[in-house]
């Protein structure tokens, strides 16, 4: 059972690298400051994470399944979206071919994340590992509900300019 906590930790730990290096080349490609802004945040907060991995690993090496007991912040959907989704990042979208792909991408990203955290918490036998396994497939679900209002948001204006209405 170590061993599969210890999967699970590394797993948790590429997942966020992953997320980082996707969000930091889509914000390096973006052309449009508002949109580089946005990928930059999720890659700042996807190092965040990351940060915060890292720590529950070493402490779950010292201190076994107690590591788990830590302090969590609870993920706080409306201000992180409130952060990213600004009148800016809106307005410099329209022209969304290279947007729209990157918020699908993510999208799939955050919904692998939580699948395999969600199964992971399923099959936790211990009550802790089971109640932080949860808390980071919750955390992966506050970026796949910012990213979904993004992708709505965008495909919308994307849709009228297109001519595409009412859809």
């Amino acid at each position: 059972m170590h061993e599969e906590i210890r999967d699970v930790l590394k797993k948790a730990y590429q997942i966020e690298v992953d997320g980082y290096t996707f969000y930091s080349m889509a914000a390096d490609r973006a052309d449009k400051p508002a949109v580089q802004e946005l990928f930059d945040k999720l890659a700042r907060d996807e190092l965040q994470h990351k940060a915060y991995l890292q720590g529950v690993i070493g402490s779950y090496e010292d201190k076994g399944v107690e590591a788990f007991t830590i302090q969590r912040r609870d993920p706080d959907l409306k201000t992180f979206t409130d952060t990213i989704y600004t009148d800016g990042f809106k307005a410099q979208a329209r022209d969304a071919d290279f947007e729209m792909g990157v918020l699908s991408i993510g999208m799939t990203l955050e919904t692998r994340a939580i699948q395999y955290f969600s199964n992971a918490a399923k099959s936790a036998s211990e009550d802790e590992v089971r109640d932080f396994y949860q808390f980071l497939a919750d955390w992966e679900k506050e970026h796949l509900d910012a990213l979904q209002k993004l992708h709505t948001g965008v495909r919308e204006d994307y849709w009228a300019d297109g001519g595409f209405s009412p859809f």
